[in-house]
């Protein structure tokens, strides 16, 4: 085994590259050679794949992109290096002089003397053309090539930053990164929305579970980071959940992602709305601020600096009925157009680890939702049952005490008020940009029907 510093001795004498004979070309990306502030003719190489192409009489352009940035960058060639196989489609890798362009769209300009055709791609038989604006629609049959058009290749830039951004946010609160299981034996929503795991070979004994008990893919991590709270006081997870919904809606997927957090020593379930809104917040503002031109792409923007405000006007609807996505829109708007917290659900209406507030007789539980404009609930959260007998009763009234014994055993030794929420990544994305339908905001949708891939 090595020791801490034997391994960093190790890591930094060791070396696989061997030393060149002479000075190659700087390889560059397509957003590194854009916001380039040396142009003094030093030899870059450059590899992507080209997005047009203009030949004349003695100059040849190009213009390449390596997915780095939506701006691509500009080849000027003499019209020698030309070729019938330099396409929209193709893959190349450019070399030369990386110097200030003349025109006023772009600060730099590639002076190419050397291009290498890395990859062919076929035009006629190519699915997009260039120019040509394709409906999301068309651009969802290829799932294998969507990544290559403008409009994804952003999201999926501003799916990377976000990802970050909340990363980011968690660790700058001081949030523990737990990973939390794919395969569980719990069903954490408790709606039967599960999809069960089975090994794929058929030697199997009748009636045997590989784990001995049923197994499931996740619907949720919360159980799990419950765990984790009784030993660290804030904890969070961010990955992939499934929910068996038999749906093709714009707002629903098999597989998704969620951001989840647990906090312990919380008994405010405003403690838990600040950091649901700390974390909007904080991700969109990154956002707008590390990749604007892809933001702008998609036509919509919310202001960092709105204000998230509390809201509910039970009047509106019956109460104990739950509210559906129409009520949810309609409460935005009611409110301007902005996001709106919901608080205080019907017992009856949650799961049983949700806080019970005792006042009846409208009898609710410590809940919280947060509704965003298009797309209604993106965030759901509440208060945790923290009180054994309390919670021992629910499980008892549902016929899940045996289930959930480990769970009961948290309140057992060492119990203290906690609480937490869930964030649906992909909504949130909907939310931001104002895309229309959830399957494109994920590099490959699943849903009922379509597993393609």
């Amino acid at each position: 085994m090595f020791g801490a510093g034997c391994l960093l001795r190790a890591l930094r004498s060791c070396s696989s590259i061997p030393c060149p004979r002479h000075k190659p070309s700087a390889k560059l990306s397509v957003r590194d050679a854009l916001r380039a502030q040396n142009t003094n003719g030093e030899r870059v190489k450059v590899q992507g794949w080209i997005r047009s192409v203009r030949s004349q009489k003695e100059v040849l352009f190009l213009h390449i992109n390596d997915g780095s940035s939506l701006e691509s960058l500009q080849i000027v060639a003499d019209s020698s290096l030309d070729s019938r196989e330099l396409a929209f489609g193709c893959s190349v890798e450019v070399q030369g002089q990386l110097v200030k362009s003349p025109s006023k769209r772009q600060n730099v300009e590639l002076k190419a003397d050397k291009i290498d055709i890395v990859g062919n791609c076929d035009v006629k038989a190519f699915p997009f053309k260039y120019k040509k604006r394709h409906p999301l629609e068309y651009v969802r049959q290829y799932p294998h090539l969507r990544c290559r058009t403008n409009v994804l290749s952003s999201i999926l830039r501003i799916r990377s930053e976000a990802t970050a951004a909340i990363h980011a946010f968690f660790k700058d609160s001081g949030f523990v990164h737990i990973h939390t299981p794919i395969l569980t034996s719990n069903d954490c929503e408790g709606a039967g929305e599960l999809f069960q795991v089975e090994p794929s070979s058929t030697i199997r004994v009748s009636e045997e579970n590989f784990f001995d008990v049923p197994a499931f893919l996740t619907v949720s991590g919360q159980l799990h980071l419950e765990v984790m709270a009784g030993a660290f006081t804030q904890v969070f997870t961010f990955g992939p959940t499934f929910r068996a919904e038999n749906s093709q809606s714009r707002r629903h997927l098999a597989e998704f992602y969620m951001v989840e957090a647990e906090m312990s020593f919380i008994e405010s379930l405003q403690d838990v709305m600040q950091v649901m809104e700390g974390l909007f917040k904080a991700t969109t503002v990154k956002l707008l601020s590390n990749c604007p031109e892809d933001v702008e792409l998609c036509h919509k923007f919310v202001a960092p600096g709105q204000k998230i405000r509390t809201y509910a006007e039970k009047q509106l609807f019956n109460w104990g009925a739950d509210l559906h996505t129409e009520h949810e829109k309609y409460l935005v708007k009611h409110c301007g157009n902005v996001p709106v917290f919901v608080i205080n659900y019907p017992l009856v209406l949650k799961p049983f680890y949700m806080r019970d507030n005792e006042d009846s007789p409208q009898h609710t539980v410590a809940a919280v939702d947060l509704l965003v404009p298009g797309v209604g609930e993106l965030f759901g959260g509440s208060l945790r049952e923290e009180r054994y007998h309390f919670l021992e009763q629910q499980l008892a009234r549902l016929g899940l005490t045996d289930t959930y014994q480990w769970y009961l055993d948290l309140r057992r030794f060492g119990s203290v008020p906690h609480g937490g929420f869930g964030m649906g990544f992909e909504r949130y994305l909907q939310c931001i940009l104002g895309v229309d339908n959830i399957k494109d905001v994920i590099p490959f949708p699943r849903f009922t029907h379509s597993c393609l891939l």
